[in-house]
């Protein structure tokens, strides 16, 4: 009976003892670490960086149970600018898996690539891994060169916005809402209400804003015939090879090919290495490790984070939603 109470008491000792305690973090943010380069692929002179994007596209902090994590956009921008400080990276691997998220997190993301790009001269792969679809693909279209996994899913190149509504579950239960408002659209959208026809109109005049300039960036980068871009803009999803001979992606591979062109397209040897940024270094490390950049836990309704369809901030979103027509 006593040693059930004095062994709880050794092993708390034992974890405050200076020099013995191993590091463990429960309640500290990773952000708070800074980023540190790690090889995770070749030996020979120069470098490629490899830079995971992953999950839903926000510029938001993803917030888990027990720690908060930097934004998709925040870590990419934080690893961009690593690789541009370095001049032995002579381009950038970008490992896309994500079906999107917010529309402006998807602008920003492919504004940060695109810069980097003009600014320091360095070339830029993209390398699809499960699904790369609309935000995913939109943060692609910067690269100099498009590889997608033989079973990636992309594509979904358009626009949602969906929104709950409440008011026929208010109707059975005989709960209403009274609403004061400025001007007669100040709270379209409202999900205790039914959408009206000018409200559905307003709506779809900025479905239309923003897939037209989805359009018209893939237009600039993949140049594809009216034809392919009319099936583009049914916003359906394609496999690799659908992909590649519609003219969305350039190659059909593997991450060791992504590198290979990187190499490639920024004059390195064919063992030029391939670094990573993380904030922790982990053994055996390698280029499928993806534990720096995973999402936190999230509790999911029916298998289905619910930021797929009700976004962290109210707005469009450049997202493919199973199911659901972009």
């Amino acid at each position: 009976m006593l040693l059930k109470h004095i062994l709880p008491a050794l092993v708390a000792l034992f974890l405050l003892l200076p020099g013995c305690a191993p590091k463990i973090k429960i309640f500290a943010s990773q952000a708070t670490e800074p980023l540190k380069e790690y090889v995770v692929d070749g030996k020979g002179q120069g470098k490629i960086a490899l830079i995971h994007l992953r999950g839903f596209l926000t510029t938001q902090p993803n917030q888990g149970m027990l720690r908060s994590q930097p934004s998709p956009v925040q870590e990419l921008v934080n690893a961009l600018k690593l690789a541009e400080a370095d001049d032995e990276v002579g381009g950038v691997v970008v490992a896309i898996d994500s079906p999107g998220g917010t529309a402006t997190a998807s602008d920003v993301l492919y504004h940060e690539l695109l810069d980097f790009k003009t600014r320091t001269g360095k070339k830029v792969v993209a390398a699809m891994f499960d699904v790369a679809a609309s935000g995913g693909y939109y943060a692609a279209l910067p690269a100099d060169w498009i590889l997608a996994h033989p079973t990636t899913i992309t594509g979904s190149v358009g626009v949602v916005f969906m929104r709950p509504k409440l008011n026929g579950l208010m109707d059975k239960v005989g709960v209403d809402v009274e609403v004061s408002k400025s001007g007669a659209d100040k709270d379209m959208g409202s999900p205790f209400r039914p959408t009206t026809p000018e409200e559905e109109a307003l709506f779809q005049g900025i479905i239309d804003d923003l897939a037209g300039r989805f359009y018209e960036l893939v237009m600039a980068n993949r140049k594809l015939t009216e034809e392919n871009m009319a099936t583009v803009k049914t916003a359906r999803v394609f496999t690799a090879n659908q992909a590649k001979a519609i003219g969305l992606i350039d190659q059909i591979g593997y991450v060791q090919d992504a590198f290979a062109k990187a190499r490639e397209l920024a004059g390195l040897e064919e063992d030029a290495k391939v670094v990573t940024y993380r904030r922790d270094l982990y053994p055996d490390d390698n280029p499928y490790n993806t534990l720096d950049s995973a999402e936190p836990f999230r509790p999911t309704l029916l298998g289905l984070d619910a930021r797929y369809v009700m976004p962290p901030s109210a707005g469009f979103c450049y997202v493919w939603v199973r199911g659901v027509t972009q």
